[in-house]
């Protein structure tokens, strides 16, 4: 299990539950159930990882706190 804060929220455009991880460019996972989204959002975690060393790029460090957002 990844550190990473995980936002889910309800998305009547998608029909579906999102989790996003902020901390994480672009990283999104979908699912019907909060459970699932939260769980697609740990497996689109792992992928996020995997790809970043594969071409080299920085894997940042879960900052460990509640993130800020406007």
């Amino acid at each position: 299990m990844h550190k990473y804060e995980v936002i889910i929220y309800w998305s009547n455009l998608d029909e579906s539950f999102i989790a996003e991880v902020p901390e994480l460019a672009g990283c999104v996972a979908h699912g019907d159930t909060k459970m699932d989204a939260l769980h697609n959002a740990e497996s689109a975690i792992d992928l996020w990882i995997d790809t970043a060393r594969e071409f080299g790029d920085p894997v940042p460090e879960p900052k460990g706190e509640r993130l800020m957002l406007a």
